[in-house]
């Protein structure tokens, strides 16, 4: 299933599981104007096709410990698929590491990292710079305040315009 083939009703079912996971059959029906069944049946192929590829809950970790959030731009020494390749296993093996993209522009990576505190976050890079995975110039931007963290997307607007 790709998006040019997704109508209204899809899109009301992925806004709904958005904003809520847990939602009932009957509730998502409701919401979407569909009976459980054809409504439960609809979700199940977006599952099917990838398009739903998960469910999770949103942890406020900061009312169970203090954290400290830091963003990180990597850029790599050389530029060998090789080399993309084991920096990328070294990240995905990382469990502070929460986020990763690889980026045009001036750097190669730009990396979310969730350490206890700003010395864990240190430890933790002088730890990726002995492994030797490629690093060859990092910075380091501490995040002081959340703004804005949205798990759910603007699925309708993200779509391409109907021609």
């Amino acid at each position: 299933m790709n998006a040019h083939k997704l109508d209204a009703i899809d899109l009301k079912i992925l806004d709904a599981i958005q904003i809520d996971g847990r939602i009932t059959k009957l509730a998502l029906a409701e919401k979407v104007g569909l009976s459980p069944t054809p409504c439960w049946m609809r979700l199940r192929k977006l599952e099917k096709a990838g398009i739903v590829s998960g469910y999770h809950a949103r942890i406020a970790i900061r009312t169970i410990a203090p954290v400290a959030t830091v963003l990180m731009e990597v850029t790599l020494a050389s530029h060998r698929q090789a080399d993309f390749d084991r920096f990328e296993s070294a990240i995905r093996k990382t469990p502070e590491i929460v986020a990763c993209w690889s980026v045009g522009g001036g750097v190669d990576y730009v990396v979310k990292v969730m350490a206890r505190d700003i010395d864990a976050y240190q430890r933790l890079v002088d730890g990726l710079l002995e492994r030797e995975i490629g690093i060859d110039r990092y910075f380091t931007y501490i995040v002081t305040r959340t703004v804005k963290d949205e798990v759910s997307l603007p699925v309708a607007d993200l779509l391409p315009e109907p021609s």
